[in-house]
C-alpha cells in the first residue's frame, strides 16, 4: 500500500497503471488486487473523475482534438465507456472551437513569417494536434477573414 501511494503522491493514476507499477515489481496477484480495491474505497483511485479531469486538464492548457484525446486516455488505459463518457461535452462545435483557438494561437506566434509558409505551419500545427482537415480549413478561412477585416478597418 505505501507503494502505491507514493505511486500515486505526484499524480492522478487509473486502476490499470496502478495494477501494471505494482506488478513491475514482483507483487503477487492477491496483493496488487487488495491493495487497488482498498485505493478504490478510499477514493483514491477512480478511471471515470480521472477520465473526466484529464479531457478538462488538457483542454484547458492545450486544447487538442477529441481523437488525441481519446488516444491519451486510451495510453492511460482508461476503459472505453469511461473515456467516452468523458468526451462526451466534446461536441463537433466545441472542436471546432479549439481548433480556431488553436490557430489563432499559432497565426499571432508566426506573424514574421511570409504569408504563405505562416498559413502553412499554422495548418501543420493544428493537424499535429489532430483536428479534422475541415475545422482546419473552416479556422483558417474565419481567421483569414477576420484578418482581412482588421486591415480594412
Amino acid at each position: 500500500m505505501d507503494i502505491a501511494l507514493r505511486y500515486l503522491s505526484s499524480r492522478a493514476r487509473t486502476v490499470r497503471e496502478v495494477e501494471n507499477y505494482l506488478d513491475e515489481r514482483q507483487f503477487d496477484e492477491v496483493t496488487v488486487q487488495e491493495t487497488v480495491d482498498r485505493l478504490i474505497e478510499l477514493g483514491l483511485l477512480d478511471d471515470a473523475r480521472y477520465a473526466t479531469e484529464f479531457v478538462q486538464s488538457r483542454l484547458r492548457t492545450k486544447p487538442i482534438s477529441r481523437a488525441s484525446l481519446s488516444r491519451q486516455l486510451a495510453e492511460h488505459f482508461v476503459p472505453r465507456d469511461l473515456a467516452d463518457g468523458a468526451l462526451a461535452f466534446v461536441v463537433p462545435e466545441k472542436e471546432r472551437e479549439n481548433c480556431v483557438s488553436v490557430l489563432r494561437k499559432y497565426w499571432r506566434q508566426l506573424d514574421k513569417l511570409p504569408s504563405e509558409e505562416r498559413n502553412e505551419r499554422v495548418r501543420l500545427r493544428a493537424v499535429s494536434r489532430g483536428f479534422l482537415y475541415s475545422d482546419i480549413a473552416l479556422g483558417m478561412e474565419q481567421i483569414l477573414n477576420e484578418e482581412v477585416s482588421d486591415t480594412d478597418g
